[in-house]
This record gives structure tokens, sequence and C-alpha cells, in this order.
């Protein structure tokens, strides 16, 4: 069954902390890389895959991305205003489940970049998406070609795309790239208030309903100020 979610979620609301001086009176999503806000980079991939509602959550300097989002039509984006609440990455998705409703659909992190190889990656994810077997499938980077990433990474993958997450002291080689198609049924019984969307993670691993696609292209972890530069190098490289 062909999967093609008209609709997304964006999580926006973090504190940017680590981007620091660059997020003092700017939120994270709305830094510039290549002339860009990210965010914009985000929605503009939604936009080509075919999304025509994405839900942005808003928590740290909300007001900024409220007003820069507001004139968008592709995709046309809601607002989960979440600034009076610390919700978390799992608790954000759980308040914004009645505006994604009830079909499988995108969960990108505002702050996520990556350069599309042949195809887009998006598109790739729809394509792959299976939820007879799936509740989760995450668009996974190979660490040793990803910019601005240094750690140990996430998870390995079987062949049939399969994700067995990383031991404490195990080296492996994909990393999450910030991009994923999730089915709503995932969340039923999901806790209450603020939690991490890894605790969903780890429960549809355990499920073995967490799966992989390998990124075609270049994912660039924008996480710190000297990562933009990296960034938009390797972005204007790639368009010149």
């Amino acid at each position: 069954m062909l999967v093609t979610p008209a609709k997304a979620m964006v999580l926006a609301a973090g504190l940017g902390v680590r981007m620091r001086p660059l997020t003092d009176h700017m939120p994270k999503p709305l830094i510039p890389v290549a002339g860009q806000p990210l965010l914009d980079h985000v929605l503009d991939k939604l936009a080509a895959a075919g999304v025509t509602e994405a839900v942005v959550n808003v928590h740290y300097l909300p007001d900024q991305i409220i007003e820069h989002v507001a004139a968008r039509a592709r995709p046309r984006v809601i607002i989960s205003d979440e600034r009076d609440l610390v919700l978390g990455t799992g608790g954000a998705v759980v308040k914004a489940l009645p505006l994604l409703g009830p079909a499988p659909f995108f969960h990108v992190n505002a702050d996520t970049m990556w350069i599309d190889g042949v195809r887009p990656n998006l598109a790739r994810l729809a394509e792959a998406f299976d939820p007879e077997r799936m509740d989760i499938l995450l668009l996974m980077a190979p660490t040793t070609s990803s910019i601005g990433y240094a750690g140990r990474g996430d998870y390995a993958m079987l062949a049939d795309g399969a994700l067995r997450k990383r031991k404490e002291h195990q080296v492996v080689p994909f990393v999450y790239a910030g991009a994923a198609i999730m089915s709503p049924s995932l969340f039923a019984d999901a806790p209450k208030g603020e939690f991490s969307l890894t605790k969903m993670f780890d429960r549809a691993n355990e499920q073995e309903r967490l799966f992989g696609l390998r990124l075609d292209g270049v994912w660039m972890h924008v996480g710190t100020p000297d990562a933009v530069q990296a960034a938009e190098e390797a972005f204007l490289e790639s368009v010149a």
C-alpha cells in the first residue's frame, strides 16, 4: 500500500542552547543557512513531497516563528502553541495528533538539513513506508559521509531496513537524519505530558516495527554556529 502523507509535524520548539549566541534573540529554526532559514528549507522539501498542511510547534521565541510562517501557502502551516508548556519531542506529537489526523504523517526536525541525491528523500520515504510492517520509518544518514557529525551513531540497519539501537559502548554506522514517517496509532497509549520521542522509537524497536531508509545524498548536522558555515559551503557547492 503506497503511503503519500498529506500532513507533517515539524518540531520547532527547541531552545537552541548549543547554537548560542545565534539563538539569544532568534529561534534556531529561523537561523539562515545559504540565504534561507532552516525552517524554510524543511517546509520547501515538504511542499515538494506533496504535503499540504504542516503542524509546526513553537515554544522558544514563538512569535517570530508564527509571524514568519503566517503567509505561507505551500504547505499551509498550523501552529501548535506550546509557549506555556514543556512537552518534549514526544509530548509535542501527542498534543498535535488531533491536527495530524488518522493517516501516517511526515515528522521532521525544523533544524535538519540535507542535500538530496538523484531522487528526493521524502519521496523515497513515502514509497518505502509499509504500514503493515512499520510504525516508524526513519531517514538514516551514514555517519562517515555526514557533515558536522562526530558521534557514535544511533542504529545499525539490517538488510531489510530493520533498525537495531546502538548499545552503550558500541559504534554503529547510521545516525537519525531528523526526518521520518510515523503512524498515529503508535501514540495510542503514549505517556501524558512531557516525554522524549525516543521512547516511542524504543517501543517500536522492541516490537520490530522500527525501520530505516538510507539517505541518498548528504546530511548536515547544523548543531553549532561553526556547523552553519560548513553546511552553507556544502549546500552552495551542491547547487553550483
